[in-house]
């Protein structure tokens, strides 16, 4: 990480920031609603080594949309707050390799916090960093944006940082009423189904290696909302995947549910035992990207064989010859996190939700569900 602390380099450092440039202290940028502006324009070859971003709210409405090489789309459109590995606008503190978070209110909804990000990206003809209020009241933000910038073009093998967000709310489960690693729930869940009902993480053409997400899980049945396997296809449709996993934990690199850590590399950046109900998990493959020539897609299952259907979000991280277009987001409205009412039961508005897929039971998801009714 550090190899080149030590080592002369070619770049010049430069800042795009908010401060205030009359020389006072209003150091924020008031956004109105529904506009957009521009964080950082930069001119290349050269690379954004950091962001910091403070605000008190906005993080669903905000989106974050970066733009690389004056592409006719962005590579970058996730809200503010799910870019950083906080889902559900709930903010708390944690440290990633990636990403960092820190405020006085942890586990609380819409508060001030910091977020960093120091994933690298490298760009070779301009960087375009916008964020975009799609709120309906103004938004305060302050930030910094630290980059490069080079003298020479850079290498062909140097890659450009995607990440996209994705909702399913709720999740289109065959058997949300049955109660997860109970036998009604063991049905087959391979091949073409697995491949056509999984919850996607990432699905992306071109070339290039996913590097990780966050998967964040509003949990409506209130009991365990994993022991989804995870199965990642490189290169098109085969069985069985490239590769399998043996649950949603085990994904995260933890087991025996989650726990309310996090790590480095993987962990909870926001936990469901702390905040009635909501739950962040990430997982970054640093060591050991997945690395594809055509395309890849990137599942897990929602409960064994998709039967659950809570609300599912998530944000995947990577990097790709060229610049890609991101996954459109959500309207506002239907990317708001879901909330309970005075009596604690989850306020469910289909207004608001997003659902684009519903699973519609084969023979053995019927058999299990007359089972389940039956006990």
């Amino acid at each position: 990480m550090f190899e080149g602390i030590c080592r002369r380099g070619n770049g010049r450092t430069g800042r795009y920031s908010s401060f205030d440039t009359t020389g006072r202290n209003n150091d924020r940028w008031r956004i109105a609603p529904g506009k957009s502006v521009v964080l950082a324009d930069i001119r290349g070859p050269g690379r954004i080594t950091h962001i910091w971003m403070t605000q008190r709210n906005h993080y669903r409405e905000c989106l974050l949309r970066f733009t690389w090489d004056n592409a006719r789309y962005p590579s970058v459109l996730v809200p503010l707050g799910d870019f950083f590995c906080l889902g559900h606008s709930v903010v708390n503190s944690f440290q990633t390799f990636l990403f960092t978070a820190s405020t006085h209110h942890n586990n609380q909804m819409n508060h001030g916090c910091a977020l960093n990000c120091y994933a690298p990206m490298p760009f070779r003809e301009r960087a375009l960093i916008e964020l975009v209020n799609e709120s309906k009241e103004d938004h305060d933000q302050y930030f910094y944006v630290d980059y490069e910038r080079y003298d020479r073009p850079l290498d062909d093998d140097m890659l450009y940082f995607h990440a996209e967000f994705r909702r399913e709310n709720p999740f289109g489960g065959w058997g949300h009423e049955i109660t997860v690693n109970h036998p009604e729930a063991d049905i087959v869940n391979k091949e073409e189904t697995a491949w056509a009902n999984n919850y996607v993480i990432l699905e992306t053409t071109g070339r290039g290696h996913y590097v990780g997400c966050n998967l964040s899980v509003t949990n409506f049945q209130g009991t365990w909302w994993g022991e989804g396997d995870y199965m990642i296809w490189v290169d098109g449709y085969k069985w069985p995947p490239d590769l399998h996993g043996t649950g949603s934990e085990d994904y995260l690199n933890q087991a025996w549910g989650m726990q309310p850590n996090a790590f480095l590399r993987n962990g909870s950046s926001i936990f469901e035992g702390h905040t009635n109900g909501y739950q962040t998990s990430y997982v970054f493959h640093l060591e050991n990207p997945v690395r594809f020539g055509k395309s890849v897609k990137v599942t897990i299952e929602h409960g064994h064989g998709n039967h659950l259907c809570n609300e599912m979000s998530s944000v995947s991280y990577w990097y790709a010859e060229r610049p890609t277009r991101a996954a459109q987001v959500p309207p506002m409205l239907k990317r708001l996190p879901v909330m309970r009412d005075n009596t604690g039961h989850w306020i469910k508005e289909p207004r608001f939700e997003t659902t684009s897929r519903v699973i519609k039971p084969n023979r053995e998801m019927l058999a299990m569900k007359r089972r389940w009714r039956g006990k």
